[in-house]
């Protein structure tokens, strides 16, 4: 159910993405990247407690306890309605300041601050909804929450396609988000009352207890969170400061399919923290194992497949996308920025399943350290790297510390506290990947040759769905191959 609503998010995405830049131009859109880019860091107001409500959902509704669910849904959703309030006085700072970190003037300097208060209020609805989102997910009702996201995507297309004009394009776009946001939390709130009509939220519930209980696990994910932030949300808002708002659209168009790729795998990684969670116990230990061995294996194959075709026909998907709005050099840098972020997830996305395990088991603060470390290195080399590389170095400031960190720091420190050996995790996660991402590296490098190959979106098409039978069916065939060895190697007949 993710990778269907991701699918529908990436072609409304990928068609918006065009259709908005066309629309508003190089430079208005340019505006828009860099607001939407500052304010994202409203995602720190959630203050870890997000992950908080899946994770204790998840275990509560394990234990049958009704009365512990109550208690900690309805915390969070006093927690997040206060803060909300201060995302609102922190919009307002952001628009009675636009004029001097942003250098608007006229009529631009008005539509930028009647902006930011809307990306506020829209902020403050969100989060009254998000505790309502947390119990879908601890329930590990991913169908639910997944089409909840899938009718409001195209509630936003729609709205795109009717309201969106040139004159007053970012403020235009900022209401659009706020009435998908208000959608999007009517949905949590009607399908968390039905799967749970016992659930209530209500003050009588706030407890200092309760509060304890989730904070030390919430201070960790909140400075995860920090962590995240700066790392997936900088590089654009260096770039606006340290070069200039343009420059930021080739860097986006590079990041943005990059994160067309990475979503449906991190779809992947939010699943594994309430299976995590409900799998918590000792007894549970063997199948979270082979359940965590499983996911990687997964994850490795598609990211790197993923990669494989950006690398010979990631140029042509930029070419096609964006069309004659980027020049020949921005094409070809879009193309370089894609295939270094990517090359950062071949890490990155592998290190978050293990990541999200540990979450889910209550491992938070060596993480959570771990990361943050990662985003101070990112921040401070992005800024380096762009003065002496352009927005080039950029990317390489994201990338240099995921390989550095995440290989030599996370992935030990997971495997030893996951009570996982080294072997085992080469010959059950990594070692049946090589041969189907064999297969599709030859397929690539024949059919890339082929000049119909990159003519057009269908042939594009017809392109990404065989590679895709190639490597799935070649993964389908040595897993079916290997099954009855792999099962007299971990369990028991009898299980």
């Amino acid at each position: 159910m993710s990778w269907g609503t991701h699918a529908i998010n990436m072609v409304i995405g990928f068609f918006l993405t065009r259709y908005t830049l066309d629309v508003l131009g190089m430079s208005s859109y340019g505006n828009w990247l860099f607001i939407n880019s500052i304010a994202s860091y409203a995602n720190l107001l959630y203050c870890g407690f997000g992950e908080t409500v899946s994770r204790f959902v998840a275990r509560y509704h394990s234990d049958q306890d009704q009365r512990r669910m109550n208690e900690v849904v309805s915390l969070v959703t006093y927690v997040f309605r206060g803060l909300g309030a201060i995302a609102m006085l922190l919009a307002g700072v952001m628009a009675a300041t636009a004029h001097w970190w942003g250098g608007w003037a006229g009529q631009e300097l008005l539509q930028v601050r009647i902006t930011c208060l809307i990306l506020g209020l829209n902020v403050a609805v969100s989060m009254s909804g998000t505790s309502y989102g947390g119990v879908l997910h601890g329930l590990r009702r991913f169908d639910l929450e997944r089409s909840v996201g899938a009718a409001t995507d195209l509630i936003r297309l729609w709205l795109f396609l009717v309201l969106l004009r040139a004159d007053w394009g970012i403020v235009i776009i900022a209401v659009i988000y706020l009435l998908v946001t208000i959608a999007e939390n009517a949905g949590y709130i009607y399908f968390a009352y039905r799967l749970v009509p016992h659930l209530e939220v209500r003050w009588k519930h706030v407890h200092r207890e309760t509060l304890r209980e989730c904070g030390s696990f919430s201070a960790m994910s909140f400075i995860n969170t920090v962590a995240s932030q700066v790392i997936n949300a900088t590089d654009t808002i260096v770039i606006g400061l340290m070069l200039s708002k343009e420059l930021i659209v080739p860097y986006y168009f590079g990041l943005r399919l990059a994160q067309f790729c990475r979503q449906p795998i991190d779809k992947i990684a939010h699943i594994c923290l309430p299976t995590a969670g409900s799998l918590h116990s000792e007894v549970d230990r063997p199948r979270r194992l082979r359940f965590l061995l499983r996911t990687l294996s997964v994850v490795v194959l598609l990211i790197t497949g993923l990669y494989i075709g950006a690398w010979y026909f990631g140029g042509d998907v930029l070419q096609l996308w964006v069309g004659p709005k980027l020049t020949p050099e921005n094409h070809l840098l879009a193309h370089r920025i894609l295939m270094i972020l990517l090359g950062a997830n071949l890490i990155a996305l592998p290190c978050s399943i293990f990541r999200a395990f540990l979450f889910g088991l209550g491992t938070v603060r060596v993480p959570a350290l771990i990361y943050v470390a990662e985003a101070i290195v990112n921040l401070g080399l992005s800024m380096v790297l762009c003065q002496s590389h352009g927005i080039e170095g950029v990317a390489w400031g994201t990338a240099i510390p995921v390989a550095v960190i995440e290989l030599g720091v996370l992935l030990p420190y997971a495997i030893r506290n996951l009570g996982l050996s080294w072997s085992r995790f080469w010959g059950e996660a990594l070692w049946p990947t090589v041969l189907p991402l064999l297969a599709l590296w030859a397929y690539a490098t024949v059919i890339s040759q082929q000049s119909w190959s990159h003519a057009d979106w269908s042939a594009l098409l017809v392109v990404a769905v065989a590679g895709g039978t190639v490597l799935g069916g070649v993964w389908w065939l040595g897993d079916v191959a290997s099954r009855p060895s792999l099962l007299s190697a971990t369990e028991s007949p009898s299980i």
